[in-house]
């Protein structure tokens, strides 16, 4: 399947910077790396694809990381290199500068690693104004259909975007995907299991087995309180982080909790959005709030596969969608929420977008009151405003999202 990173990655090839693709585990890094060797291999690019679980070329580079250039074939252009897991090396980020200092000019290096590499700070000092980095999420809901050779239905949404008079007589089999695609979230392998129990088996291991990796690799003390702050904050979605209050309700340090977060954070599970403010005196401190990455791994931390009309959670889960919808479009920290002292709050906002932004979210059209927002209007009459709803289901819903 091809995902819109890809085309992403092909623009960035002619680019100097080296390409760096991070992204959660089982996201498709790899995969995504196999096709652009393939397109690579289409325009007659010299391209060399190096797998660093062979010991004997990892070895001979960490030796000398020079020692590169032996494996690329003779080419009148630049040679392409292309390395899943550059974080097996012993000094990734010297290699990576090494490389680029010396033969930017002859040699282009796309890699992917692990988010523990990234989270070096030596990488971002190091490779300031030498890599562009690239966040690979789990799949869109174009790519979801894609992913389930469902292309009618997704030019029947294409049809429906772009004509405002349109009437499908498939959108109850397009809200029957959405449905899913909601509840199971967007890895790959999740999307690909037709079975529904395989596919909570699949969260399972993701949630266990996966995510157990990133705490081992992050050097986390106490796993079992990480998993209840996980819980914790999956139940949550939406709402303000108070790190002393979760401390207090976990009975560890808020420096632990403050680390378990971040750790969250680099390892793409959730994102902390903070608060948009201009008046320091009348909007509300600096808490943020936090969303997963996926819909179906945070359905499968609480425990609930029920489906979207009967959940007890249900605006909760909505509002974390709207936030993995904008994540697909902007930088993380890009995205913002508005929140005063006496209680006016909007979900997100998009202060630095080209087209300035604010959206509140809402399960059903039903629980609309437009009023309830105009200080926020009178107060930034410049950011287009708008609502954000479920229900009720139709065409419209696609030409909102």
């Amino acid at each position: 399947m091809r995902r819109i990173m890809l085309e992403k990655l092909k623009q960035h090839l002619p680019k100097k910077e080296f390409t760096i693709l991070t992204g959660a585990r089982q996201t498709g890094k790899s995969t995504l790396l196999k096709e652009l060797e393939k397109y690579c291999k289409e325009e007659g690019m010299a391209v060399t694809f190096l797998n660093f679980e062979f010991k004997t070329i990892l070895a001979d580079l960490d030796e000398n990381p020079l020692n590169l250039l032996n494996y690329l074939p003779q080419s009148e252009g630049k040679n392409v290199v292309l390395i899943d897991e550059v974080q097996y090396l012993k000094d990734p980020t010297n290699f990576l500068k090494l490389i680029y200092d010396e033969y930017a000019a002859d040699i282009k290096i796309v890699a992917t690693g692990s988010s523990a590499f990234y989270m070096d700070s030596r990488f971002e000092d190091s490779l300031a104004g030498r890599k562009k980095i690239f966040t690979l999420l789990t799949c869109s809901f174009d790519e979801y259909l894609t992913l389930l050779g469902k292309d009618d239905l997704l030019a029947e949404k294409s049809r429906i975007i772009q004509n405002t008079n349109a009437k499908s007589l498939k959108i109850t089999q397009l809200k029957t995907e959405w449905d899913n695609y909601m509840i199971y979230g967007g890895y790959p392998a999740v999307i690909t299991e037709t079975d529904v129990n395989e596919k909570v088996a699949r969260l399972r291991e993701l949630r266990d087995s996966f995510v157990k990796r990133d705490i081992l690799e992050a050097g986390v003390q106490n796993e079992a309180v990480f998993y209840q702050l996980f819980r914790l904050i999956a139940a949550q979605v939406g709402s303000l982080i108070n790190v002393n209050e979760l401390s207090t309700t976990l009975k560890v340090r808020s420096e632990t909790v403050t680390h378990y977060l971040q750790v969250m954070q680099k390892y793409f599970h959730i994102s902390l959005v903070k608060p948009f403010y201009r008046n320091l005196r009348k909007e509300l401190v600096k808490m943020p709030k936090a969303y997963l990455l996926d819909t179906g791994l945070r359905n499968c931390l609480v425990n609930n596969f029920q489906s979207v009309q009967m959940r007890l959670d249900k605006g909760e889960l909505w509002e974390n969608m709207n936030f993995k919808l904008l994540a697909e479009q902007y930088n993380f920290d890009e995205l913002k929420f508005w929140r005063t002292a006496d209680g006016n709050e909007v979900d997100f906002v998009l202060p630095e977008a080209d087209i300035p932004a604010a959206i509140e979210v809402k399960f059903d059209e039903a629980q609309i009151k437009p009023n309830k927002y105009q200080k926020f209007r009178d107060a930034y009459p410049e950011i287009d405003f708008r609502f954000s709803w479920y229900n009720a289901f139709n065409e419209g819903f696609f030409r909102r999202i």
